[in-house]
């Protein structure tokens, strides 16, 4: 993912905001404070042969305690028009393979309950229900639920 890809980046993240299940932010960031809070070697685009953007993978620092140094959280977006074509699948193997490689051992992220196309994706992959944290946050003023899910690696050690 790299600079060229900005402007499609949060585009889709703009339609995944609309959808009402993706996250609880309710407009995308700047490019640069995008860019800011994502870690270098562990974001990714999906293309297709045209070069358009199908989806995206990026990830963040969970703490700057060095006991957490191994741990991740991850956000993955896919276009609406490029659904159950394994873009997600191939964005997370993606993922999983670059922080592997780095020695992180444990991806986590936080999704929505009503979101079981991204719950069965991950799942899929590897990922783990660790539980739900009832009540979290207020999302255009209704409480929603976020179910935490994780990714401990097995070749990190």
């Amino acid at each position: 993912m790299g600079d060229q890809h900005g402007p499609a980046v949060l585009d889709i993240y703009r339609l995944g905001i609309a959808g009402g299940n993706a996250t609880f932010e309710i407009e995308p960031p700047t490019w640069e404070r995008f860019t800011a809070t994502r870690m270098p070697g562990h974001r990714w685009v999906a293309v297709d042969r045209a070069g358009a953007v199908l989806g995206w993978i990026a990830c963040s620092v969970v703490s700057d305690r060095r006991v957490y140094a191994g741990v991740v959280e991850h956000s993955v977006y896919v276009h609406p028009d490029a659904g159950g074509r394994g873009v997600g699948r191939a964005l997370l193997q993606a993922l999983i393979a670059s922080t592997e490689r780095a020695g992180i051992w444990t991806i986590q992220s936080g999704v929505f309950p009503e979101n079981t196309a991204s719950l069965a994706l991950h799942a899929s992959c590897g990922f783990r229900t660790v539980g739900t944290r009832q009540r979290i946050g207020r999302h255009h003023g209704v409480w929603r639920d976020v179910t935490l899910i994780e990714r401990r690696s097995p070749a990190v050690t």
